[in-house]
């Protein structure tokens, strides 16, 4: 491609003048002169004029049809090329006009670095500005900030601090283009230090690629973007574009800032960009991620002819707040759709579990995507169709895309089938896919359900080498992994390795800390982390109860209760569970009782089953009578209550009322869920049940364990009751 455009760069200068064309050139020579001008001129514009409505065909035309064509002519058509992104036109276009000898001007080189910046041609812009050089027009105002935005689409860091320290001190417009490379290489506190190095007056550009760069990213970010945005109002009094309500607008969603969003709002209705699709789309975000819908309709409503990407983002706004009948009269309403509406729709029913609804869509589309195939096959995987699901995955797990290959392992893991993701997970390292955080959580999450360890340290290893482990989300899987599998000492090394843990994060470890026995711990923690400023949530709250109920702690734990309405939480039924357990575990059982009786939301049989158990740890048999007949009235199945009375005559020694109770269970034809146990082998999982025979190797497992019951009876007292090891 390179030799195409050779002639353009690497050419010398065209051949001088001689007498005989200067004088066939000369005005003085052709009293013709003026009006071929003006002739030319207006064709130009003609020219230009065709180019800007898209008229390509039209304007090519007249182009060749031209007996004289100046700079003016040639720059015309390259820049006409270069604004539409037909980057080799533009350059095919310079190569022409530099092969007929009419000297490129500081616009043309203007014009075909673009072309080369928007196609990311270093190599071919590299030899344009060989060409600047030599013609002296590196000085040119805008001809350098040109050959900076062509380094930094291109990505090379270097060249474009090369070139910015060589020239700013004579063209003052090279500040602003070096501002936005910054931010287009992810440096966005640099940027913001050489904003504040700027001469003033500085340009709206300079500030919008600044503020768009902090949007871009999360927390302190966002809250700088804001900021910003407030300074540049304050400061220099530059008037914002669409792109800076755009990026200030994001900015506001992913704070949840409604009343500056609304502020906002109120600049851009004064400044005209209302109706601008972009920015429509935004306000439709911002209202309905901070619950205000009512505005995010208004806001559509006010539109003459809404946008497929505002339409698109009210579909998903409305889908994420549940209001799936309005999201269906938006898209019927709309008078075209493409593959993102398509996709939310799918996404829509696929939530509804309307899975036929779901593929009735898939085939109507006109155009299938990956988006498209990926959200298809993830609603077959989430509604139980693994095998629908698997066949869809092979027909596009080729493409390499790496959401195809996360959707995969997540819906093994939702269809209970961990060890599937894992050697999925295998196949996925062996190929050119790149994982990304998405990836990690499933994998850790299907080594938790199993108790592999050994797995999900492997799957810890291949975290390193990825820039995720400090990652939130990843991070709190890891930790969450490892205190499923026991490993207390490791999920806190993980904990330390998040960069900004979150409410997740945080519950995961002090619910972990909880069900691993440290429960004075998981109470340290969290006030560790009222001290980071982060408020719990409802699923901290249980966690805090457990560990409670778990130390004795009862107390401190109904404190933890009531503390629940000033962080705006309200108690659910689980919360009150606990708070029963709570209670019973000390022995207050009364107190429990009436701490259900004034429960403002119904008992269940949870409840109940919670106050029960607390009778059997009391040995109150009245009271557990009571609860084991209010508990039957709810419904026959509950098969714990019948369980939990037969334990408390066992333990009363009331034999008579134990056949009674038991008797009346088996007449129930209804069986208790076995318990399992499991132990991880050289990276094999075995699972028990009780007399389970369905192992591989069962005959050597009952040998041993016969053998082993026979050695504990040979050290045991005689009158040691070892019947139950033995089967019985």
């Amino acid at each position: 491609m390179l030799s195409r455009f050779r002639p353009f760069a690497l050419r010398g200068p065209r051949p001088p003048v001689t007498p005989a064309t200067a004088s066939r050139l000369s005005p003085r020579h052709s009293s013709t002169q003026p009006d071929e001008d003006a002739s030319v001129t207006a064709q130009n514009m003609r020219l230009t004029a065709l180019l800007s409505s898209g008229d390509t065909a039209a304007a090519r035309r007249l182009f060749d049809g031209m007996p004289r064509r100046t700079v003016v002519t040639w720059n015309a058509m390259i820049a006409g090329h270069a604004r539409r992104g037909s980057v080799l036109d533009a350059l095919d276009a310079a190569a022409r006009m530099h092969r007929s000898g009419v000297s490129p001007s500081e616009a043309t080189f203007a014009s075909v670095l673009g072309a080369c910046a928007r196609g990311r041609l270093l190599q071919v812009g590299a030899q344009v500005h060989c060409q600047v050089v030599k013609s002296g027009s590196e000085s040119f105002e805008v001809v350098g900030p040109s050959l900076l935005d062509l380094y930094s689409s291109c990505f090379d860091l270097r060249a474009s601090h090369t070139l910015f320290d060589s020239l700013h001190p004579r063209n003052e417009l090279m500040w602003s283009p070096m501002v936005v490379a910054l931010v287009r290489f992810n440096l966005s506190g640099d940027a913001l230090d050489l904003l504040e190095r700027m001469p003033a007056p500085r340009d709206v550009f300079a500030w919008t690629a600044v503020i768009s760069g902090h949007a871009r990213g999360a927390g302190e970010c966002c809250r700088r973007a804001i900021w910003l945005f407030i300074q540049m109002l304050a400061d220099d009094g530059a008037r914002p574009t669409e792109f800076t309500f755009d990026s200030v607008l994001r900015a506001c969603v992913k704070m949840g800032a409604l009343d500056f969003g609304r502020s906002v709002h109120s600049c851009l209705v004064r400044s005209g960009f209302d109706t601008d699709k972009f920015i429509t789309s935004a306000l439709v975000d911002l209202y309905c991620t901070s619950d205000a819908v009512g505005d995010a309709l208004l806001v559509y409503s006010d539109l003459a002819k809404p946008s497929l990407i505002t339409s698109n983002a009210l579909i998903g706004g409305l889908i994420s707040m549940h209001r799936t009948e309005e999201a269906k009269i938006v898209f019927q309403k709309m008078p075209e759709h493409d593959s993102g509406s398509y996709n939310l729709m799918i996404k829509l029913y696929g939530i509804e579990g309307r899975v036929d609804d779901c593929q009735r869509m898939f085939e109507k589309m006109p155009r299938r995507n990956i988006v498209t195939l990926n959200s298809m096959m993830s609603v077959l995987l989430q509604n139980g169709k693994l095998e629908d699901g698997l066949k869809l995955f092979e027909q596009i797990k080729d493409e390499g895309n790496t959401i195809t290959w996360n959707s995969m392992i997540s819906g093994y893991v939702q269809n209970d089938h961990p060890s599937e993701a894992l050697k999925l997970f295998v196949v996925m390292c062996r190929l050119p896919i790149v994982c990304s955080p998405s990836t990690f959580p499933a994998l850790l999450h299907a080594c938790a359900a199993v108790g592999a360890i050994e797995q999900g340290k492997m799957v810890h290893a291949h975290l390193c080498k990825a820039p995720f482990e400090s990652n939130s989300y990843v991070g709190t899987a890891l930790v969450d992994m490892y205190l499923k599998c026991g490993c207390v000492s490791d999920a806190r090394s993980a904990f330390c390795c998040i960069a900004s843990p979150n409410v997740a994060s945080w519950t995961s470890l002090i619910n972990g800390l909880a069900q691993n026995g440290q429960w004075l711990e998981a109470i340290v923690e969290f006030g560790r982390m009222l001290k980071h400023h982060i408020n719990p949530n409802e699923i901290t709250f249980l966690g805090l109860l457990m560990a409670s109920a778990r130390a004795g702690l009862v107390n401190k734990g109904m404190r933890f209760f009531h503390s629940m309405e000033s962080y705006g939480l309200v108690p659910t039924v689980e919360h009150y569970t606990c708070a029963v357990d709570l209670l019973g575990r000390t022995g207050r059982i009364r107190e429990a009782e009436k701490f259900i009786s004034e429960m403002p939301v119904p008992a269940d049989r949870v409840v109940w089953g919670a106050l029960l158990t607390a009778c059997w740890y009391s040995m109150d048999l009245e009271m557990g009578e009571k609860v084991a007949e209010k508990l039957l009235c709810m419904g026959t199945e509950h098969i714990s209550a019948y369980v939990a009375m037969s334990n408390i005559y066992a333990k009363l020694g009331k034999w008579e009322d134990v056949v009674k109770v038991r008797t009346r269970l088996r007449s129930l034809d209804v069986k208790k869920e076995p318990g399992c146990s499991w132990i991880e082998v050289k990276d094999i999982v075995h699972v028990f049940l009780v007399e389970d025979r369905n192992h591989p190797e069962r005959d050597e497992i009952y040998v041993m364990l016969e053998d082993l019951v026979y050695n504990i009876s040979l050290h045991s007292e005689p009158d040691e009751d070892l019947y139950w090891l033995s089967g019985a």
